[in-house]
């Protein structure tokens, strides 16, 4: 992290510790519930039962578009209502800005734990946990303050860094210019505006629809797809296709490809150069042929592109001629202080994701034991995955099995029952009325790594 970096962040923590929040309370029942705001403007949520076990649970909610900037204190009701059962205290905040506000978000969620200090006394127990971008947010409070917390869990969380998920959004989009339309002017980087990002979306949305309609558009979607990791089954409501069955694999990547083009390529990464001040990812010097060899799905796109008379090889010589996009300098280095990681665990982390993670794959977890590996962390990091589709899609039982496992973690010193056996049988027990899907699994490695453990990252 840069001087200023952390020069903002010790600011920021200072307001939050010297400035009252405001808050309301009411009792509910046997739960306290409690609405505050904090200096920043960010509102924060308390939940805590008569019968408190002692354990608080920071939870970080994901990423925000807005206008609205809910706070959040769980990760869904029904979870929720399981957890104040068993008497945990629950926490949260809205951050004091939408979208990628990593600088926001980490220190109004210590300054709620702080709030939360003042009125109910200090925790035997505090673990931070969140989603999506949460398990973002999360991660970043467990490298950078360790003190706060006992230990973390990233449920589907964005736990390869800001840089590297930013250069891999790059690559489906880049491939799918360059092949279906070229000539069509589509930025997609420095997009400048909101209306510029719906445009550019809608644009190249329209290029795909096209493509859809062909063999050899069909392809080379599937192409695109493979780029960013995208798994042939990625939402609950899609039938899982057979392991041959090329065409329905490739239907249930479009609609996620179309997906990814609405939301995270363009309009997400917009607002997010807006706060780096740049354009924060390049793909110069990158090998889409590597890449593609280490993708998931390589497989499927080899046998569409001979299904459709098309030269794969043909189609990769192109991208690899294709001008290929620099980053900001300035805008990478405040992404890598800001979003990126060193990996220096200090604390226990069980990390969770689902197999069938399209805005997020599951890929993302490779790079995680990378950084952590590397900066000699790897004891205290566990991993786990369920066999479902979407993105955080788990039952209450699952992530209730996940932080039971964690804690046992914290209390007896060593890992114990993190194999999916144990994980299910921990859930059955934990919700019998919710699914209990966790299976072994081994993720590839995420294609385009980027971490501050690794210093020639990119450069």
């Amino acid at each position: 992290m840069t001087t200023a970096t952390r020069t903002a962040f010790a600011a920021a923590l200072l307001l939050a510790a010297t400035a009252l929040p405001t808050s309301a309370a009411a009792a509910t029942g046997d739960t306290t519930h409690v609405d505050g705001r904090l200096p920043s403007g960010a509102t924060y949520l308390m939940d805590v039962p008569a019968r408190w076990n002692g354990t608080v649970l920071l939870f970080s909610h994901g990423y925000t578009s807005g206008p609205a900037n809910p706070a959040q204190d769980a990760p869904d009701d029904a979870t929720k209502a399981l957890l104040l059962q068993r008497g945990y205290a629950l926490v949260g905040s809205s951050y004091a800005t939408t979208g990628w506000a990593v600088t926001d978000a980490v220190p109004d969620q210590l300054a709620t734990l702080t709030a939360f200090t003042d009125r109910f006394g200090t925790a035997s127990r505090t673990i931070a946990w969140g989603r999506s971008y949460g398990g973002l947010v999360t991660t970043a409070i467990a490298e950078r303050h360790p003190e706060r917390i006992d230990g973390s869990l990233s449920l589907c969380g964005l736990v390869h860094g800001g840089v590297a998920n930013w250069n891999n959004t790059l690559d489906p989009v880049f491939a799918l210019k360059t092949l279906l339309a070229p000539d069509s002017g589509v930025p997609l980087v420095n997009v400048g505006s909101q209306s510029a990002a719906d445009a550019a979306a809608g644009a190249l949305s329209a290029v795909v629809d096209s493509a859809q309609a062909t063999a050899k558009g069909r392809a080379r979607i599937a192409l695109a797809a493979a780029l960013h990791n995208i798994p042939v089954w990625n939402q609950p409501t899609q039938p899982r296709p057979a392991p041959a069955d090329r065409d329905a694999q490739q239907a249930n990547q479009y609609e996620a490809v179309k997906g990814l083009l609405k939301v995270a390529a363009f309009n997400r990464r917009q607002e997010s150069e807006a706060r780096a001040g740049g354009n924060m990812s390049w793909n110069t010097g990158v090998d889409y042929a590597r890449l593609l060899g280490a993708s998931s799905v390589r497989k499927e796109v080899t046998e569409l592109y001979e299904k459709a008379g098309l030269s794969l090889r043909t189609d990769l010589g192109t991208l690899d001629r294709a001008p290929r996009i620099g980053a900001d300098p300035q805008a990478v280095a405040w992404m890598a202080a800001t979003s990126s990681f060193t990996g220096e665990l200090t604390k226990p982390q069980l990390s969770v994701h689902t197999v069938g993670d399209a805005l997020v794959p599951v890929q993302t977890e490779s790079a995680l034991k990378r950084a952590v590996t590397a900066a000699g962390s790897a004891s205290l990091l566990r991993q786990a995955y369920t066999d479902n589709a979407g993105h955080c899609t788990f039952s209450p039982a699952e992530q209730l099995a996940a932080l039971h496992t964690l804690e046992d973690r914290l209390t007896k010193g060593r890992w114990e029952g993190t194999d999916a056996a144990s994980l299910n049988s921990r859930a059955a027990k934990a919700d019998p009325t919710t699914p209990t899907r966790y299976v072994p699994y081994r993720p590839t490695p995420y294609l385009r790594p980027y971490d501050l453990a690794h210093p020639a990252d990119g450069r």
